[in-house]
């Protein structure tokens, strides 16, 4: 194949962000390649975005950006269900939270065209490794409305309206735009969202930046989008399917994205049969690899890969000892 040929599955440099709630997991735990540095905090898998752009990382499209190739091949990448775009939607990471996150909140659509110049980010967490006593923060308590929001925020008592709880690997949480949230200290995860990098920080524990001073907050967007009516969110019940090769098991359909987990003993298939969309593939655990033309695509633990519409449907089977699981996502 030549860089004019059919897209094959594509695989992507990571993009490493260094902030100061980072850890070293994401080399320990996911095989990233580190520098010495102690607060690697998120690796951006698959970016169409100007605070990161993914590049094809191998084969004749090696050196292409994700833009470029939306740009030039959108309806091979992204299929003809997707539609014409001038970025891809979605964008994937791993995050190491070492330390507890600050307390953000996202804007919806409107929002954060308004606010943020940016579009609205509604996402959604898989649980990778939560050490002991580790907490995920999401969600006002019951009851908590706008005036006790903003009365905690103004006297620094927000532990006490979040809702938290312990998570354990494996756990699925949906983070839609307006919902309070924070990733705690311990919780290593796999995120896909809208391709948005709009934040409002609410409280950051009064934790204070390299240089010594407090990091900003943005109380009064905070305040503005936070969705007041959304309560307590506790992780997703949903229960597995009996497919060839394994389960499938549908985590979340939402008007952004539409994740499925697949827990892989055998063969089975994956990717759109009818080439309307594309499918992302995050690697959760095992080893698997895609099929396509002959060719062996991996998809182990903490590796992702981008199956373009134009592909189709491919085979995919575990490749180690034991089961492989694989977290799925395209656009509904």
């Amino acid at each position: 194949m030549d860089a004019d040929g059919p897209l094959t599955p594509l695989r992507f440099q990571p993009i490493l962000k260094r902030l100061i709630w980072g850890g070293r997991r994401l080399g320990s735990k996911l095989h990233k390649e580190l520098g010495p540095e102690a607060d690697y905090a998120e690796s951006w898998e698959l970016s169409d975005h100007r605070h990161g752009q993914s590049v094809v990382a191998e084969g004749p499209l090696a050196g292409a950006s994700l833009h470029d190739l939306v740009m030039t091949r959108g309806t091979e990448l992204l299929g003809e269900a997707v539609g014409p775009r001038e970025q891809f939607p979605l964008l994937l990471k791993f995050l190491d939270a070492n330390q507890v996150l600050s307390v953000q909140v996202h804007p919806d659509d409107e929002q954060g065209r308004r606010l943020a110049d940016d579009n609205g980010k509604t996402e959604a967490w898989v649980v990778i490794d939560a050490e002991p006593s580790s907490l995920i923060y999401a969600g006002l308590r019951a009851g908590v409305d706008r005036l006790g929001f903003a009365e905690a925020l103004e006297h620094g008592r927000i532990a006490e309206v979040l809702h938290a709880f312990e998570p354990k690997a494996g756990d699925c949480i949906f983070i839609p735009a307006g919902t309070v949230h924070a990733i705690g200290a311990g919780v290593l995860l796999a995120e896909v969202q809208q391709m948005s990098d709009a934040t409002f920080r609410v409280d950051d524990w009064g934790r204070v930046g390299p240089d010594g001073s407090p990091r900003a907050l943005h109380l009064t967007e905070a305040i503005e989008v936070t969705d007041y009516e959304r309560g307590p969110v506790d992780p997703v019940r949903s229960r597995p399917d009996q497919i060839d090769g394994g389960t499938r098991e549908h985590l979340i359909r939402c008007p952004y994205f539409a994740l499925d987990r697949y827990v892989l003993t055998g063969s089975t298939r994956i990717g759109d049969p009818q080439h309307g969309r594309f499918t992302a593939l995050i690697g959760l655990g095992g080893k698997a690899v895609v099929w396509h033309d002959g060719q062996p695509y991996p998809v182990e633990l903490g590796q992702t890969l981008l199956v373009p519409a134009s592909v189709g449907a491919c085979p995919i089977e575990p490749s180690g000892e034991g089961e492989a699981i694989v977290l799925t996502c395209t656009v509904p």
